[in-house]
């Protein structure tokens, strides 16, 4: 096992496209560190560069205390697992785990403690004998993890390796992925797009956008104090709502014109205010105990199972709100609803920079 150090990465492409801007980040020995965010905004990039598989334009990469910029990626002592699982499809499972390490020289008795270690951690052992068009999607990303962990490495690093399967298998090898690095306690770093697959996975999340590190730390941190409106939106379904506010005579006001009581102005003229759906209540009438009260008529209601989703507006037009409730509440279409929120579940953002001031 061993830490990683990224020490200000960029990563330049021709034509002056920057892909990753001077990103620095300090990976513990057996941590598991999962780089989040949407399409091209640079994680799957930096995996490739502490991979190996990408060129490094500035800033440097540390694994344990070695400087591995100019190093070949199979003198990194790292493993990748890929979305596309990368199997051999004439070769047997077995052989798929142990063929790269016959390529290393390892004897074939260490070969054959290894393989079928794995294939008992992955319980893929009755499957050592078939090849990858014989195994189901989830058997052959487990067979790819196995030839990552016969290489004992320093560190596994997983490019999107769950995307390729359907809603279930991805839950079940989410919780297997978790074990499984629990288990070894092997340092990881993990790129996936799935905000959710991110928050049940890490120690800790690196949102990333545009090639910028938007916040680092721990899930029920990242998701209860988001630092910026990028953030709030993307971690966490269905999104927080963000509210276009600014100041009047008597406290804030939405852009729609509808007053916010018992907002605190906190001495600016606007701002965007960020509430969790599942911090706004419904009451039977106007609150006015501390917090933000909210009038809004109800668009849609959307039973999502074991509860539901009210897409909502306000009576003066603009932006749409949501709201969960119970499974059990009844919304009709072109009903008044009355919402609070409790002061220390409303978020305050810059309304220029998006970045968070309370």
């Amino acid at each position: 096992m061993a830490t990683i150090t990224l020490d200000t990465v960029r990563k330049v492409y021709a034509g002056n496209v920057e892909a990753v801007k001077g990103v620095s980040i300090d990976i513990a020995d057996g941590e598991f560190i999962v780089l989040v965010g949407p399409s091209g905004c640079g994680k799957s990039t930096l995996l490739r560069m502490v991979a190996g598989l990408e060129d490094i334009t500035t800033g440097e990469v540390k694994i344990g205390d070695r400087m591995v910029n100019n190093v070949d990626p199979a003198d990194r002592d790292i493993a990748m697992v890929f979305q596309n699982y990368a199997l051999y499809p004439h070769m047997t499972v077995y052989n798929n785990l142990a063929y790269g390490l016959k390529n290393r020289g390892m004897a074939k008795d260490e070969i054959d403690r290894r393989v079928k270690e794995a294939a008992r951690i992955l319980e893929i052992g009755e499957y050592l004998d078939r090849k990858p068009r014989a195994l189901s999607g989830g058997q052959r990303q487990r067979v790819a993890m196995g030839r990552a962990i016969v290489r004992e490495p320093a560190a596994f690093l997983f490019d999107e390796p769950l995307s390729n399967l359907d809603a279930k298998l991805r839950v079940q090898m989410r919780v297997e992925i978790k074990r499984l690095q629990q288990s070894l306690g092997t340092t990881s770093v993990y790129v996936t797009h799935d905000q959710l697959e991110a928050m049940t996975l890490a120690d800790r999340l690196v949102v990333l956008n545009g090639g910028n590190i938007e916040q680092i730390g721990a899930p029920i941190d990242v998701y209860d104090k988001p630092a910026s409106t990028f953030v709030a939106s993307f971690i966490g379904s269905p999104a927080m709502n963000l509210l276009n506010v600014k100041t009047n005579g008597s406290g804030l006001a939405l852009e729609a014109g509808e007053g916010l009581s018992g907002a605190n102005t906190m001495g600016r003229d606007s701002y965007i205010v960020g509430i969790r759906p599942e911090h706004l209540e419904v009451v039977d009438s106007p609150p006015s105990d501390d917090g933000i009260a909210l009038e809004v008529n109800v668009d849609v209601l959307e039973p999502v199972g074991a509860e539901s989703y009210v897409y909502a507006s306000f009576p003066n037009g603009g932006q749409e709100i949501v709201i969960r409730v119970s499974s059990h509440a009844h919304h009709e279409p072109g009903e008044k609803m009355y919402l609070k929120a409790a002061a220390e579940n409303v978020h305050f953002f810059d309304a220029d920079t998006g970045r968070r001031v309370d």
